[in-house]
């Protein structure tokens, strides 16, 4: 049962709390809804297709846990502003912000079109901003809460290029940027902005390098776990910086890629 004593160890109670989860229809996005759900938080789930978002919740439900599905596209202000609303309006307060949406489309450097780019950048980027922003309004209230950001290990590193997703890479890039000057920002309010950045995770975003056995061989050859990973092992930490436990983060950029970067 969803909240259970049994199922919330002491370090990760998220009783009490509310939660917002972007891009939770299905992937990594689900299981974090069902992560912070089981912790004990009630969870708003979201993402562009509310059907989708309500048999996420549902499965929520069924384990006596507490869910909403709210339809929201994360680059469209007035969306936004409608999601921290509907979470309002259900739950009286907010108190965690997933920001986890985003899409990867492959498409080599030099036939990116202005519109790839933006497309992008508005989801990945832009949609962050404002999901944090309309976010941290409601948490200032309260002076306390907690924003993870889900970037990814091609966020730009020394020696970490990845070919084919130029737009992506700098999507994330901007993440990491962006939530480091939010994380100072936000300090003096109580609010916590931390970052996970994960790598080659099994997700619908992989799918396309698991159709292609060459693609995944290389993938493979450069992690030392020799495996793609889970999305509930993202989850796992995105939970520990939604906690108490982690009361002493903030600005942090949080590596869960099977040893890829250390290699």
């Amino acid at each position: 049962m969803f909240g259970s004593n049994k199922l919330v160890p002491k370090f990760c109670d998220l009783r009490g709390k509310v939660a917002i989860i972007t891009g939770a229809k299905g992937g990594m996005g689900k299981a974090h809804a069902i992560t912070l759900a089981r912790a004990g938080a009630k969870v708003v789930v979201s993402d562009i297709s509310k059907e989708e978002c309500q048999l996420v919740a549902d499965e929520i439900k069924k384990e006596r846990g507490e869910a909403i599905a709210v339809k929201c596209d994360i680059s469209k202000k007035t969306e936004v502003e409608n999601l921290i609303k509907e979470a309002i309006g259900k739950f009286g307060k907010l108190d965690i912000l997933i920001n986890n949406a985003g899409i990867c489309p492959f498409k080599s450097f030099l036939e990116l079109t202005e519109e790839d780019w933006h497309k992008v950048l508005d989801i990945n980027l832009k949609g962050y901003f404002l999901c944090s922003q309309a976010a941290a309004k409601e948490m200032a209230k309260q002076k306390s809460g907690a924003i993870v950001n889900i970037a990814s290990i091609a966020m730009g590193q020394v020696g970490m290029g990845f070919p084919g997703i130029a737009h992506y890479c700098a999507s994330k890039g901007g993440i990491v940027a962006m939530a480091e000057a939010m994380a100072l920002e936000l300090a003096p309010l109580n609010i916590r902005v931390n970052t996970i950045s994960p790598g080659a995770i099994d997700t619908p975003m992989m799918a396309q390098v698991k159709q292609d056995m060459k693609s995944l061989e290389a993938t493979l050859s450069k992690i030392p776990l020799k495996r793609v990973g889970r999305p509930e092992e993202i989850s796992k930490a995105v939970l520990f910086l939604c906690s108490d436990e982690s009361s002493y983060m903030t600005g942090s950029v949080v590596i869960v890629d099977g040893g890829w970067t250390a290699n």
